[in-house]
């Protein structure tokens, strides 16, 4: 069984080597492929003085454009898993061992493992989707809500060490990478259940998170994290639009996350840097290019 990790990264260069680290200490791994999303903080003339990483560069297509590109490599390249991650997990040294002790179940297309973040476990996985309740959440029993010890039937999860069987991306393909960042791996989740597979939460297999914004302001967080919104609203508008099986979701469930993030730029926007008066009208056109399935990086942030 050949297994590649595929790591996007984009100028986070002392997380990156911390992965790398952390993967080069992994047993059962056939090999390594780092996607540089065009950095700019040294990442290129790091990764070009490693030895034993197949390296592609490429423009800044967000995570969902470098799991993309680095899964078709993988796939090419003939792997019959691949197990996928950002720059700021770290698989400890037995979590893909603890991974491939379930893949002799066939059904299973994609499973997830455990995140601790600062010795508390971290989790955005659920157990499943609600596509015809307008007022309800997306999602159902999220796993941070309930105690999960043993391995158990999932709906969603992040790119944050998915693995996946090669036999899914020969029904489903790839990542959408018109989604950017956000959605991009529900999307895959979601079509993954629609082929037929199983997708499963694995506690025992364990990565690291890393914490980020520990010494900063709320107002400072929320501003260094402002454009993330705009994909925030419009992959939310997108999925709701393109999955839900009523008219309410469909067209009018997204409609209050935009109202949350209009009233606080709005009101924060006069009296703080967090948000800007204009990132109104920017989050309406988002949730309208959402509903009406527009996708591509966005270019009016």
């Amino acid at each position: 069984m050949k297994v590649l990790a595929v790591v996007v990264t984009y100028n986070r260069l002392e997380l990156l080597k911390r992965t790398i680290k952390c993967l080069r200490e992994t047993k059962n791994l056939d090999g390594i492929v780092v996607v540089n999303n065009d950095s700019t903080d040294g990442t290129q003339a790091w990764l070009e003085s490693q030895e034993g990483l197949t390296v592609i560069h490429q423009a800044n297509v967000g995570g969902a454009g470098g799991f993309k590109t680095g899964m078709k490599y993988a796939y090419d390249a003939g792997a019959d898993w691949i197990w996928c991650m950002d720059d700021d997990v770290f698989p400890r040294p037995d979590c893909l061992g603890k991974l491939m002790s379930h893949c002799d179940d066939k059904e299973v297309g994609i499973m997830s493992p455990r995140r601790i973040m600062d010795g508390k476990i971290f989790t955005t996985e659920f157990k499943d989707f609600n596509l015809t309740d307008t007022f309800a959440s997306t999602t159902v029993m999220p796993l941070r809500k309930i105690e999960v010890e043993n391995v158990t039937a999932i709906s969603g999860a992040a790119f944050e060490g998915l693995f996946i069987r090669r036999e899914v991306i020969d029904k489903i393909g790839y990542p959408n990478d018109q989604l950017f960042i956000f959605y991009d791996d529900t999307d895959y989740c979601i079509r993954t259940l629609m082929a037929g597979y199983k997708i499963i939460y694995v506690p025992e297999a364990l990565m690291d998170k890393y914490k980020f914004f520990t010494d900063v302001t709320w107002i400072q967080r929320a501003a260094s994290k402002r454009w993330k919104r705009f994909y925030q609203i419009r992959n939310g508008a997108w999925f709701n639009h393109h999955y839900g099986k009523t008219a309410g979701v469909r067209n009018f469930r997204s409609i209050m996350t935009l109202s949350g993030y209009v009233g606080q730029a709005f009101i924060l926007g006069l009296f703080t840097k967090a948000y800007r008066l204009k990132d109104t009208i920017g989050f309406i056109k988002a949730y309208n290019d959402g509903r009406q399935e527009r996708l591509g990086k966005i270019d009016y942030l």
